[in-house]
């Protein structure tokens, strides 16, 4: 970390992010790259499990203002309200995660509690708030959704056609045991 004559200190943290949902990002202005999502250069993907970002960040930053950089910085476009970052605390073999307010201060939770990750990291997740924010979501992200429950219906619809054909066939062989015409 470093000090500056005003009284600010600026210095890095480190960010996992355990997102469940896919991001939306912007497509970038490379001209040979192509992006065919409705023609609004957006694509919804998933990220890696455990990926880990630094961030060069100032003590004057607050939790809002690191998720809209974060984001930023990968040029996603869903809403920063969307996302809470949590603080991971390690005390004698246990690991507890709890949700940081709005305006507190990465850094000055980082320098307190010194530099070993092992003793407090950072993770970006998605808000739990038990009922889905629809108008959070993307379009990308919402024709994913559509996409996920057509083929789950089709799945389900299967297994329920296979289950009521073993049930047909096997009264049909109950019927033909116990009922003989003529």
């Amino acid at each position: 970390m470093t000090l500056n004559p005003c009284g600010v200190y600026t210095g890095f943290i480190k960010v996992q992010l355990e997102l469940c949902r896919p991001i939306t990002v912007r497509a970038s202005e490379n001209p040979g790259k192509h992006v065919n999502n409705n023609n609004n250069n957006e694509a919804a993907f998933y990220l890696p499990k455990g990926y880990i970002n630094t961030l060069h960040i100032s003590s004057t930053n607050t939790v809002r203002e690191v998720i809209e950089a974060l984001l930023r910085k990968f040029l996603v476009t869903d809403n920063p309200a969307k996302f809470a970052l949590y603080k991971r605390c390690h005390k004698e073999d246990q690991v507890y995660m709890c949700k940081l307010s709005e305006t507190e201060h990465p850094l000055y939770l980082r320098l307190v509690a010194g530099p070993r990750t092992d003793m407090l990291s950072f993770v970006l997740r998605e808000h739990e708030t038990g009922e889905v924010l629809w108008e959070a979501f993307s379009f990308p992200e919402l024709q994913n959704f559509l996409r996920i429950l057509e083929k789950e219906e089709d799945e389900q619809l299967q297994i329920l056609k296979k289950r009521y054909a073993a049930y047909r066939d096997k009264l049909e062989e109950a019927l033909g045991g116990v009922w003989k015409p003529g």
